[in-house]
């Protein structure tokens, strides 16, 4: 396994930075369009190991009330049981069981998502996008990924059937990550 050029000086613990990371999702709906949504609210932290990417570790935790979509109707739809249940389950939890490094800066995160109180194993492709010492002197690195899942899998069901044919809401859902962590002192 090679090392990213650099990638050892970044061995460290990192917390999510939420006002610079962005985690999303996309559905496509009644067929024709995608709507973009994403969680206001979550946190993290990755143990990144520069000299062994194998040994990092990657935790996060979402607030699903804190669903986005710029529609206010979807969103409480969203939270209720039909979708996220989130009385009942109102976190949506990410922790990592492995890492694989597949390029110079690509890597596979693998690890159990629990959506509504349902936990599948998930590999999540990134690209490490790069570290830079902000203004404030503090280290931070960037990650980017996407992988896609099927609702279906997380007791998510509902759905509405269309007059011309097929759904209302995607089964495949992509989950998008713009990550930025900064660097615990």
């Amino acid at each position: 396994m090679t090392t990213t050029t650099g990638f050892a000086q970044l061995t460290g613990t990192y917390t999510l930075d939420p006002a610079h990371t962005r985690i999303g999702f996309v559905a496509r709906h009644a067929m024709v369009t995608k709507v973009r949504g994403a969680f206001n609210e979550f946190e993290g932290t990755a143990v990144l190991d520069g000299d062994n990417p194998a040994g990092s570790t990657a935790a996060v935790t979402i607030k699903a009330a804190s669903i986005d979509t710029r529609n206010a109707q979807r969103d409480e739809h969203l939270r209720s049981n039909d979708f996220l249940g989130m009385e009942t389950y109102p976190e949506i939890t990410f922790t990592s069981t492995s890492v694989r490094q597949t390029g110079e800066a690509d890597f596979e995160v693998t690890g159990d998502l629990t959506i509504k109180g349902v936990t599948n194993s998930v590999t999540i492709p990134f690209t490490y996008e790069g570290a830079a010492t902000d203004p404030f002197g503090n280290v931070r690195v960037g990650f980017e990924g996407s992988v896609t899942i099927n609702r279906k899998d997380y007791g998510v069901t509902w759905n509405a059937a269309l007059e011309t044919g097929g759904v209302l809401v995607s089964d495949k859902i992509v989950l998008e990550f713009e990550v930025s962590a900064v660097k615990n002192a």
